[in-house]
């Protein structure tokens, strides 16, 4: 059976961010699970348990606000946009977006000066004396990736006609808003 490369990148559209989240969220159990059980049961502890739990915890946070973007669970007052006249809706989306489109590349931007400091001044991890310019770049991989799902959103609502809001998640549709409203 042959894989191709379009399938790879479907599954990877589809699964990257889960995959690198899940990943570090399973070595963050296992780092405090072996620490635990090293000092508690044989009186010692590991220097780089907790280091590599900290790194691998920045990582699947960037990672789960990038899944949280592609999936629409990012924290929004759609119940609060929905309340207003059907004319403001989409404009408020649109602000809300733009604004969160520029902060994200605007910590991109600063991410790249950052990590470019980490590249040209070497600064190793004490624990686990690796270069913390790759556990950092989180920073910009994470800020970037939020991008990209955010403009996937608008290149898909576009394709489907501009129907409705921007990555409307399924559960807002307007007649179970109406029930809601309903005494």
């Amino acid at each position: 059976m042959s894989v191709s490369l379009g399938q790879i990148w479907r599954y990877l559209e589809r699964h990257f961010e889960e995959t690198i989240a899940s990943a570090c969220l399973a070595l963050i159990a296992v780092c405090v699970f072996l620490q635990v059980v090293l000092r508690y049961g044989f009186g010692t502890a590991l220097t780089w348990t907790e280091e590599l739990a900290g790194m691998c915890m920045a990582w699947a946070v960037y990672m789960g606000a990038a899944l949280g973007v592609r999936e629409r669970f990012h924290i929004r007052i759609l119940v609060g946009v929905f309340a207003l006249p059907k004319v403001l809706q989409l404009p408020l989306v649109l602000l809300a977006d733009a604004c969160w489109m520029l902060f994200n590349l605007l910590m991109v931007w600063f991410g790249l000066e950052y990590v470019e400091l980490l590249w040209t001044r070497t600064s190793i991890s004490p624990a686990m004396g690796i270069d913390q310019f790759w556990p950092q770049s989180i920073i910009v991989i994470g800020y970037a990736l939020i991008t990209v799902r955010l403009i996937q959103i608008y290149v898909n609502w576009w394709r489907g006609g501009r129907k409705d809001i921007p990555g409307k998640p399924p559960e807002f549709q307007e007649e179970e808003l109406l029930e809601l409203e309903k005494p």
